[in-house]
């Protein structure tokens, strides 16, 4: 099988208006100078801000940038995914657009890529630009999802090359939970890891509230894992015993007459019971509502306008 392209770019952009034209001169610098065929796809996911006129901008600038709009906010892995789907290059490399990720190593990724890997992973070699409470709050969402079962790179993001090979086997996931992080390991191939530093973000500010990575590790966690649903099944045991032990405090309490009549049982019924259950139904609910959004079969996004640009020939041989 033949491509139009060696490699397509493939980046989320969110309210990004300052961060765009030198993301795209720095990329360019890079493909350019390693002569390669290239494409840049610009995924907007429902910017509020003049992100998607500069698209078109630089687009008109630079033929080889393909512009994608969503109709609203859908999330980065449905741009992500659609990005994807819409490539034509032999390999696909994404990146985020706050000029954060290592553009610079673009070349090593493709390099790991001729070895014979089929996924390269970008993971951070530090977290020196995160403030402290970033680290710390990192650590633990990788530590809980790691002993969730659900299977993630640690220190990695959305950074990562992934041939066409991979981006087919990508294709046969058609849940609407989208959980990129946790489903591209799941494929399977063979993968490898780059390490570089993350910059700090010097445009913009970060879109990713406390709110927001609670959030994304909730959906991580019960888009991958049923291992919340057995720790409820342990806690209805402990909650048993524990109810048993209250039963003989209470029966000795009630025997001594050191206890109002009907206070024991309203306290061991109420205290232990009630936060444990409505802990519970809300565990079981997160599971429910994944299972009501899968049977609707709504689409994952719906794309508002394209940007399409003829493309210039280039040279150089092809990867």
């Amino acid at each position: 099988m033949t491509y139009e392209k060696d490699l397509s770019i493939v980046i989320s952009l969110f309210n990004e208006e300052e961060s765009l034209p030198e993301l795209i001169s720095w990329i360019e610098k890079v493909v350019v100078s390693n002569g390669y065929k290239y494409e840049i796809i610009m995924v907007d996911d429902g910017s509020n801000d003049r992100s998607w006129e500069i698209v078109h901008e630089l687009s008109r600038k630079n033929p080889c940038i393909r512009g994608i709009s969503f109709r609203r906010n859908y999330g980065k892995s449905a741009a992500l995914y659609h990005g994807f789907m819409a490539a034509e290059g032999r390999v696909v490399i994404t990146m985020d657009a706050d000029l954060q990720d290592d553009i610079y190593k673009i070349p090593e990724f493709i390099a790991l890529f001729q070895q014979g890997y089929q996924i390269v992973y970008g993971v951070r070699s530090n977290r020196k630009s995160d403030t402290y409470f970033k680290q710390k709050t990192a650590s633990v969402f990788y530590k809980l999802m790691g002993f969730m079962g659900a299977g993630t790179v640690d220190d990695h993001a959305d950074f990562r090359l992934m041939s066409n090979k991979a981006l087919e086997a990508l294709r046969g996931y058609k849940e609407v939970n989208l959980f990129l992080r946790g489903i591209v390991p799941l494929i399977g191939f063979e993968s490898t890891k780059v390490y570089y530093e993350r910059k700090q973000r010097v445009t913009g500010e970060t879109k990713y509230s406390f709110r927001k990575m609670l959030s994304f590790a909730l959906d991580g966690i019960t888009s991958f894992s049923v291992r919340p649903l057995r720790v409820i099944a342990l806690a209805g045991l402990l909650c048993s015993g524990l109810s048993i032990l209250g039963l003989f405090y209470a029966l000795i309490s009630y025997f001594a007459g050191v206890t109002v009549p009907g206070w024991t049982a309203i306290v061991c019924s109420i205290w232990m019971l009630g936060g444990i259950q409505l802990l519970c139904l809300g565990v079981v609910g997160e599971y429910i509502g994944k299972i009501f959004s899968e049977v609707k079969q709504r689409p994952r996004y719906i794309v508002d306008e394209v940007v399409f640009c003829q493309d210039t020939p280039q040279s150089k041989d092809s990867l």
